[in-house]
């Protein structure tokens, strides 16, 4: 940061600003100078960028010198910025200049002369090699440096041999897999009978003794390894040292020979597990550990910029500790794997399973017999092509999918199909400088020469590609063994003399070959701490069905040196996951304009039915229909309607910050709509049913009607539903949610699916706030419906629309139950949900207008009755005629007043009766009967007094008046 600091006025200044770009402008510091060809410089703490940005460096600032591939500098390495502008040793260039090979700078048992040159061995060096006293020089004597290449092969000093028929044999215990999981026998074993050959054929390194061969065919079977085993240690000769192959075999043979005191050496063994010294503390091994693998690929996933892996392993320790040491690495990387599946013998559900899961990067290991099994299930689930990039271990034989497998069902077509384009990562196991090695073979050479030795083609070869390893691993135990027994003169320990007891032997063989250093065919052959071998990694990709190099990993260096080789199916390495690409789900633009027009037209007709009924709130048959509840059913109607615009509101229209307010809007509107427009409705109906469905209790409440109680009971609705609306939003507030749906694939064949999201307004307990409200609101509507339905019949002149109310209500309450649970149905349909939310809203609102209002436009304006109650008393009274409700009025009044006389005379009329009946009897005690009159006439009373004949005539003409 403070380098920034001290460079920002030069980042700041302009190509070419402040004059002519001299080296002595010493306000400016030093011009940037060009690096050598095959070279570059390196500028402390500046990123290529700024370097580019910039034309000079400040004062005191350094530059170092680098060079490309086998070149070193020549010349100042590191220059420094003077304060005159200058930079130090300009007279003398600094170039980069090829080299030779250093090894040919030392020669074991003897000495080199360099003359010519100085070191580094550059172009004209001459070097002169002789041999120590009892050694001869093998090849020639001198070499000349040029380009970069010797003139000659390095020659090497070999001792005077001792006779062939007087040499002491030394025994080597080897257990070579000719089949099995990795046939890597199969070319291994001609290796290290071809290493033991040429070894033997040395004056220089084990003069007096001779290394033989006792093998067997573990067949990559830890069981069939433990017989060969305890053969090789319980039979005659004893062997100084064990060479295992496959991991599985090496983890028991190392763990045995702790106990015998024996050296382990193994050629083909990767198994991280095996690095573990106090487990297996004689162990080495020629073939680098798996693990040395996952540096590399880490490195690759970061070149192509992938996060995100799967794994699939076969069921061995090896693969496992491998895998377990990759996922420590990409965790430290930042990278994530997210699917790991193992198997046993049967790959298929394992495949599967990272199809379902979308793997799109997968890292496999598993033996190369198994992995015919996984592409064949791989080819079977389409597992393969532009979206998808397998890594796999390089030391597969090179045809491996063409080999014919009965345990597959799968074509080789078909197998070379599915595993086209797949990333290998492979230890470099052939010395890719092709320079003379310790046995003055190439790699080259060995290869031409092993290739011979084979019966059937190298491709076909199992270990083929280990088979450098084999033969090095011999040259390592020659090597330790020469310099335990004292090779050369040198004062050492008979091997002669070990045996299983002797530890002291197996500890200086352990030490030399602990330091072990030399070129082999394989490359530098050298072991850590662990007893494994250190190496670089060759990254091979399969090309039209054949491997091609397409760089290499230095993971000591982290140096990734790169071909730019790499061909990709889709053009570009694909993406470690499909793209998923979030669209939101908005509503349809036609439908809402389309309700949006029809909302805007009921809020228009609610304003003329408003502005009619009070306009005319002076005329008696608007006053009898309660002017101010049907207001408030307008005023509620045209919230309701505007409640429509925010529902239909979403991101289309709206961001994130505005969507709260919008929810809040489509809930408070609809809601005081509801309460004002039904709430003013239920009131009315209510007040029918209480008043005039019980005749004898009422009688009095349905000559008087008080209005405030009418008001008072819509505003305790309205009052319910602001208390409610307040705690809701109080306590859980509507916020914006996102509804996630399934992923949909898109048309065209592109490596993206989209994930349809779908915007609502929710709160935490959202199900327990509609709950209530919609329980306490459907109560309403329910007990709306019956009381509509009891006062159908009913006729008031206090409130003349009640029939057209129960109408009303009936539309609106079955309008209200359909919609409620069927938007809660369709909720993730927004369309749907909308059209059936909204067209309810219209339609209710349309009719609860309609019905209330027009019949009372049509009334006055067909009738003409636009009088005031005191203008139409001064009328002759055709109007209240005319008037239905004055007539039922009146007759009502009529009859109540004909009863009440109808009662009292019949109550007259019982009354006299009595006092006639009583009078008859007391004038029968009275007066006996009378004989008969001789004429033949009835028998004669005394004549009645002429005053009460007439008071018993106008009595009974009162009676009957």
């Amino acid at each position: 940061m403070l380098l920034l600091l001290l460079l920002a006025p030069l980042f700041l200044r302009p190509p070419g600003a402040g004059g002519a770009q001299t080296p002595n402008a010493t306000s400016e510091g030093c011009q940037i100078i060009h690096p050598p060809w095959e070279g570059g410089i390196r500028y402390r703490g500046l990123t290529r960028d700024q370097v580019k940005a910039i034309n000079f460096l400040p004062v005191d600032y350094e530059i170092e010198y680098v060079c490309r591939g086998e070149r070193e500098v020549v010349g100042p390495k590191v220059r420094k910025c003077l304060a005159n502008g200058s930079w130090t040793d300009m007279d003398t260039p600094s170039r980069c200049v090829r080299i030779c090979s250093k090894s040919y700078l030392t020669l074991e048992n003897g000495k080199v002369f360099l003359t010519g040159g100085d070191l580094p061995a550059l172009d004209g060096a001459r070097v002169d090699f002789r041999c120590d006293p009892d050694f001869h020089l093998v090849g020639s004597s001198r070499s000349i440096c040029s380009q970069g290449q010797w003139s000659t092969p390095k020659p090497h000093c070999q001792v005077n041999r001792t006779p062939h028929s007087e040499r002491r044999a030394v025994y080597i215990g080897a257990l070579f897999p000719m089949s099995g999981g990795w046939p890597g026998g199969q070319a291994c074993q001609p290796a290290v009978e071809m290493a033991l050959e040429d070894v033997n054929s040395r004056r220089d390194i084990l003069p007096d003794y001779e290394l033989k061969l006792i093998h067997h065919d573990s067949k990559c079977d830890p069981g069939q390894a433990t017989k060969y085993l305890y053969e090789l240690l319980y039979n005659d000769p004893i062997k100084i040292i064990l060479m295992p192959g496959c991991s599985s075999v090496s983890t028991l043979v190392a763990e045995a020979a702790r106990m015998w005191n024996l050296i382990v050496l193994s050629y083909g063994s990767s198994s991280p597990a095996l690095s573990n010294r106090q487990r297996f503390p004689t162990f080495f091994r020629t073939h680098p550990s798996a693990t040395l693998h996952n540096p590399t690929r880490v490195k690759l996933f970061e070149k192509w910029g992938w996060k995100k892996i799967a794994t699939i392993q076969q069921t061995t320790e090896v693969f496992t500790s491998t895998l377990d040491d990759l996922e420590e690495r990409v965790k430290e990387a930042g990278i994530e794997i997210t699917f790991r599946q193992s198997f046993f013998s049967d790959p298929a559900v394992p495949v599967k399973n990272l199809k379902r899961q979308d793997a799109r990067i997968i890292v496999g290991l598993f033996y190369e017999t198994e992995a015919r099994k996984v592409f064949c299930e791989v080819y079977k689930e389409r597992l393969f092509g532009k979206k998808y990039v397998w890594f796999l271990i390089g030391w597969y034989a090179d045809n491996w999918f063409k080999i014919y497998d009965p345990s597959i069902n799968c074509t080789v077509d078909e197998m070379t199909e599915a595993v086209e384009g797949h990333i290998t990562t492979e230890i470099v196991m052939l010395n890719p400088a092709n320079t003379r090695s310790i046995s003055n073979m190439t790699s080259q050479e060995f290869v031409e020469k092993l290739t011979k030795r084979l019966k059937r083609h190298p491709e076909e070869t199992g270990g083929f590609q280990e088979a450098p390893l084999a033969y090095d691993a011999i040259w390592a135990l020659a090597l330790a063994l020469n310099k335990t027994s004292g090779g050369g003169g040198r004062s050492g320990v008979r091997l002669e003399d070990f045996n299983y007891n002797n530890q002291t032997i197996t500890d200086q063989i352990y030490r030399a070959m602990n330091s072990s250093s030399f070129e082999g065919v394989s490359g530098h052959v050298v072991f850590d701490a662990s007893g494994s071998r250190m190496a670089w990694t060759l990254i091979e990709q399969l090309q039209g069905g054949s491997y091609k190099k397409i760089g290499y990993y230095d993971s000591t260096k982290d140096d990734l040196s790169w071909s730019k080789t790499d061909k990709w199916i889709g053009g570009s390495p694909p993406a470690d996951q499909t793209l998923v690409i979030k669209t939101f789900r908005f509503l349809s633009q036609k439908l809402f304009i389309s309700v949006s027009v029809l909302s805007s037209l009921g809020i228009v007709l609610a304003v003329v039915c408003l502005s009619f009924n009070i306009y005319n709130s002076h005329v008696r048959y608007i006053q009898n229909s309660q002017p101010n509840l049907n207001n408030l059913t307008a005023v509620g109607c045209s919230l309701a309607l505007a409640a429509v615009f925010p529902l239909g509101l979403d991101g289309y229209h709206i961001g994130r910050g505005q969507f709260p307010f919008v929810c809040q809007a489509r809930l408070w509107l609809l809601g005081l709509g509801f309460s004002l427009g039904y709430g003013s409705m239920f009131t009315k109906i209510w007040w029918v049913h209480t008043v005039f469905t019980k005749k004898e209790e009422k009688k009095e409440w349905r000559k008087t009607l008080e209005p405030w109680k009418l008001y008072a009971t819509v505003g305790l609705l309205v009052g319910m539903d602001v208390l409610t609306l307040a705690i809701w939003q109080i306590v859980d507030p509507l916020h914006r949610t996102i509804e996630t749906f399934a992923k949909e694939e898109p048309k065209e064949d592109i490596d993206v699916s989209i994930l349809p999201q779908l915007e609502h307004c929710s709160s935490k307990k959202m199900n327990t706030w509609l709950g209530i409200f919609y329980g306490y609101k459907g109560l309403l509507l329910l007990l709306g419906i019956f009381l509509a339905y009891e006062t159908k019949s009913v006729s008031t002149e206090k409130i003349n629309d009640h029939r057209a109310v129960g109408m009303a209500i009936y539309n609106v309450a079955v309008l209200c139950l359909i919609t409620a649970p069927v938007t809660m149905i369709l909720s993730s349909q927004q369309d749907a949900a909308f059209a059936f939310a909204s067209l309810a809203i219209v339609f209710s609102s349309y009719i609860t207008l309609v019905v209330l209002f027009v019949p009372k436009m049509r009334r006055l304006i067909t009738r003409g009755e636009w009088q005031s109650e005191a203008q139409d008393t001064m009328k002759t009274g055709s109007s209240t005629n005319n008037n239905e409700e004055e007539k039922s009025r009146l007759l009502e009044k009529e009859n109540r007043e004909l009863e009440k006389i109808i009662a009292e005379k019949e109550e007259r009329v019982s009354e006299l009766r009595h006092q006639l009946q009583s009078r008859q009897q007391l004038r029968s005690r009275r007066h006996p009967p009378t004989p008969p009159d001789p004429s033949g006439g009835l028998p004669r009373g005394p004549p009645e007094p002429p005053d009460r004949l007439s008071c018993d005539g106008s009595r009974v003409h009162l009676l009957y008046k």
